[in-house]
């Protein structure tokens, strides 16, 4: 069956993107700074990867308590998600660096937290970037029949306690991605041949996933049962914290932006085209979550500021902040929606009240 082909309006007699295009250009130009990131995310990156990965050697050289270990593996999941949203992100998104190498090498640490850069560059840039909450085409809005994100999707007579199972099965995200969705997907992209930018050599592409998962396994299970002094399970479990930890951090972050009541969940027209513009299109499906906190916006990589990622994916997150106010003066400018939330309580709050909504039998829906 052939795939239907979704492309976006191009009517925009405001020239809205190409205002705000050339307003955030000139933020660039006039302060003579680039685009990437500089030293703040360099010494970000050293930070985030120290919470990862040293408390994994302090488990492996220090004989510490069974209490200790599993604080430090709830503190490696905490650095998992940090490396993952401030480091991987940026580099897999070209934004980290002008140096198409290092971009690379730092996109490629999502290898060490269970993933796999063809398959997050499809799913994510590719896929999510382009139809963002589009049912059907943006897979982060495809949880299977376990939970509903969408109207557009089947209702279940269980999505009506999702809101309170919901946040158990947030901590699997990650544990999906060792184990069973990196296999799929590439499954499923390579038959559907999608790619972002040159389409891999197939049989390279399926070897570097299985090469990657037998490193992964051999570092973080074989390596503590080999050296560590502790019954096989105990590591198992450690390895499950850490994965749940890291979970709970990044599904949280990840629905705050898109799966809540403000945004729409626009489907195509019968001839397949969305009825706004692509920019206009991301500020009508994203919402930012706590930009004034520094705390959130260092930690989370930027992606408080969703709307401004979304519109200015290859910009490095470090200049959100700054750019906000010029992407929100501007929507507001040319009367469109500008999506945010002033703290991370009520962000979560209108998610469950959405996941409660999606719940509803769709008969009895308002």
């Amino acid at each position: 069956m052939k795939e239907r082909t979704i492309s976006f309006s191009r009517v925009d007699s405001a020239k809205f993107f190409r205002t705000l295009n050339k307003r955030v250009n000139n933020y660039f130009k006039e302060n003579n700074i680039k685009r990437t990131g500089n030293w703040k995310l360099w010494v970000k990156t050293v930070v985030m990867f120290t919470l990862f990965l040293l408390p994994y050697f302090l488990i492996l050289t220090l004989n510490l308590p069974g209490w200790v270990q599993l604080l430090l593996t709830i503190v490696m999941g905490i650095g998992m998600a940090g490396v993952g949203m401030n480091v991987m992100h940026d580099g897999n998104h070209g934004s980290y660096s002008n140096k198409e190498w290092v971009n690379r090498l730092m996109g490629s640490s999502i290898y060490i937290l269970a993933g796999n850069t063809y398959n997050w560059k499809v799913q994510h840039n590719v896929l999510h970037h382009t139809y963002t909450n589009v049912h059907g085409h943006d897979e982060d809005l495809d949880a299977g029949r376990v939970l509903r994100f969408t109207e557009h999707s089947e209702w279940q007579w269980h999505h009506k306690f999702q809101h309170y199972y919901s946040i158990l099965l947030y901590g699997f995200l990650t544990i999906n991605w060792a184990i069973t969705t990196d296999w799929q997907q590439m499954k499923r992209y390579m038959q559907r041949k999608l790619s972002y930018g040159k389409f891999p050599n197939p049989i390279a592409n399926w070897s570097k996933l299985v090469i990657s998962k037998i490193l992964y396994l051999l570092i973080w299970i074989v390596l503590p049962l080999v050296i560590l002094d502790i019954s096989w399970w105990k590591v198992l479990l450690g390895f499950f914290i850490m994965h749940y930890s890291a979970s709970l951090i990044l599904s949280i972050v990840f629905q705050l932006a898109h799966i809540i009541v403000d945004t729409e969940m626009p489907i195509p027209s019968e001839d397949g085209t969305l009825k706004n513009t692509w920019a206009i299109h991301q500020l009508k499906t994203t919402v930012n979550f706590s930009p004034r906190s520094k705390i959130i916006n260092y930690f989370t990589g930027g992606l408080n500021h969703q709307v401004e990622h979304h519109i200015f994916p290859h910009i490095s997150h470090i200049h959100y902040g700054k750019i906000a106010k010029i992407v929100k003066e501007t929507a507001q400018e040319f009367n469109l929606p500008y999506h945010e939330y002033k703290t991370a309580g009520k962000a979560i709050i209108a998610h469950f009240k959405h996941l409660k909504l999606m719940g509803k039998k769709p008969a009895l829906s308002i």
